[in-house]
């Protein structure tokens, strides 16, 4: 669904000419993640051990029909009511590889198969998260560096999970923070320009809301928004009401559910029979579904940027809309009382195909709220994935 979290390093030609260096903050699941194992229980076909970390974060050949299970216990998280936090399925370990770098945002897996953020060729990918776009290429072209680095940076590691929200990324924004003041030096205290792309964009907020103004006007030259989701999404009610286990448990799922700043108390989002369920329903419809974990993790992230603080920093706010194949969920329809994807119809509305107008919008709140400018470029037709790699988009930068 959403794409995030890990953060790479790109230049690109501004109006004035002058070089800034961009950081990119991808969405929920936009960078390779890997996995050591030590487990004491797994299903027959499944490993329980590794020598050291292996690519989970796309490995096709966990995502065949026997296999899938070894997949979903590992990527799961298991949810601590008392401390309010997740952690990694027991016996799981997981890591971040390449931080600093582009090459872990480009390709999903070390294969070079799942291409996302680049330009390169990618013939043989069925499922859907392959997006074919070239964003990267693009700005590698444009400023004139070649390879898979752009600045003379070391690679680090990180040992978050990046499918959970903000309110459990407080080593990521320590690292982030370090990682923007050292690219600024090491580009001769040029101010950075932070480019994010979906679920990256409501994190870049959350980080920014959370930095003194003087640090931000020293630092940060603007804010680039690609699809941000800002209100949430009624496209993450089906990852929750389809039972699908491993999307259920992932706090960034609960994170991006619709706000009720966005959507009104009479508006259903999810209807069954006998039962319908608006934005103020939330706890009813975690109830119903068995998933009492996900009520709580609702509670803990669904004030994180419910507010929308303005950032204090220039915003480019980019999006697609009117996005026709296919439309953007709006509301579930449940034939029956089963939570299945055979029950279920979805009603479209406008948005790129993931996230709701209303919600893509949601910059447009910062207008005359902070002195800073905000720029606004909605593209007609241009989908939550393939915006990347617009045309228009990327003239724009």
């Amino acid at each position: 669904m959403f794409r995030l979290m890990i953060v790479s390093f790109m230049v690109v030609n501004c109006e004035c000419k002058i070089l800034n260096p961009v950081i990119l903050v991808p969405g929920d699941g936009g960078s390779q993640i890997e996995a050591k194992l030590n487990k004491s229980t797994a299903n027959p076909w499944c490993d329980l051990h590794t020598k050291g970390y292996y690519n989970l974060w796309v490995n096709q050949e966990e995502l065949f029909f026997l296999t899938v299970d070894c997949f979903t216990d590992n990527m799961r998280l298991v949810y601590d009511q008392h401390k309010h936090v997740t952690r990694n399925s027991p016996g799981v370990e997981t890591r971040i590889p390449g931080w600093g770098h582009t090459k872990t945002v480009e390709w999903l897996d070390p294969e070079r198969v799942t291409d996302v953020y680049t330009n390169k060729p990618n013939q043989g990918v069925t499922f859907q998260i392959c997006s074919r776009t070239f964003l990267v290429g693009q700005l590698k072209d444009a400023s004139g560096i070649k390879g898979g680095r752009f600045l003379d940076m070391h690679s680090d590691h990180l040992t978050f999970h990046p499918l959970k929200a903000p309110n459990e990324f407080a080593d990521f924004f320590k690292n982030f923070k370090a990682l923007i003041e050292e690219t600024y030096t090491l580009n001769n205290n040029t101010k950075v320009v932070l480019l994010g792309h979906s679920m990256g964009n409501p994190t870049t907020l959350y980080f920014l809301n959370h930095q003194p103004q003087a640090w931000k006007d020293k630092f940060i030259q603007s804010f680039i928004s690609l699809a941000g989701v800002w209100g949430g999404s009624v496209k993450s009610l089906i990852l929750l009401a389809t039972v699908r286990q491993q999307q259920r448990s992932m706090p960034s799922t609960a994170w991006l559910m619709p706000s009720d700043k966005f959507w009104g108390k009479d508006e259903i989002l999810v209807e069954r029979p006998g039962r319908n369920y608006t934005v103020h329903d939330f706890k009813q419809l975690f109830t119903d579904m068995n998933l009492i974990d996900g009520w709580h993790i609702r509670k803990d992230t669904a004030n994180l940027i419910r507010s929308l603080t303005p950032p204090g920093v220039e915003v480019h706010c980019i999006h697609g809309h009117d996005v026709q194949t296919p439309q953007t969920p709006e509301k579930l329809v449940f034939k029956g009382h089963m939570w299945n994807d055979k029950q279920l119809n979805v009603k479209m509305g406008d948005g790129d195909g993931t996230v709701n107008i209303r919600s893509l919008k949601g910059c447009l709140h910062w207008q005359g709220k902070q002195p800073q400018k905000i720029y606004h470029l909605p593209i007609e037709g241009a989908d939550h994935m393939e915006i990347l790699g617009n045309k228009d988009v990327i003239a724009y930068l």
